[in-house]
């Protein structure tokens, strides 16, 4: 991708409590796209109110604001309601799908994460459909 003759990364909002989590996303996605972490509900919503990424990695166990508690405020948000959420969580329960649901998120990942779900579910979220993205030129393949 291009802007204006420059290489240009989608930036990826990564929102989560735990550091480890965070360098997880961040050793996953660094190559492809520009992440920028913050490990709270509230340092969230301040990095929002003067950017706009372009999809948010959102986990849902955090306190003192949980992650449905900050999509309801980043939904309200001008200009921020369109962002695409993908849910991160350990709970594995329908009624966190529902409800995540119901506040338009576009996707659910259970972590721990596999590296390629989460890779392919992002590129979905951003609109590049069901064709598999390619590994980037940087990203040595192991042999098996």
């Amino acid at each position: 991708m291009t802007q204006t003759g420059k290489s240009y990364k989608k930036r990826i909002l990564a929102v989560d409590d735990a550091a480890i989590i965070l360098q997880r996303i961040v050793d996953t996605l660094g190559k492809r796209y520009e992440v920028v972490t913050v490990n709270s509900g509230a340092r969230a919503l301040r990095y929002l109110q003067k950017e706009k990424p372009d999809l948010i990695l959102l986990d849902i166990r955090m306190t003192p604001k949980d992650g449905f508690q900050t999509l309801r405020e980043i939904r309200a948000m001008e200009d921020r309601a369109d962002i695409p959420v993908i849910m991160l969580t350990g709970m594995e329960d329908k009624k966190y799908v529902m409800e995540g649901i119901k506040l338009g998120i576009c996707d659910y990942v259970l972590k721990p994460f596999a590296p390629d779900d989460l890779l392919e579910r992002i590129w979905r979220a951003l609109g590049f459909g069901e064709e598999k993205p390619a590994p980037p030129a940087e990203i040595e393949t192991e042999e098996p």
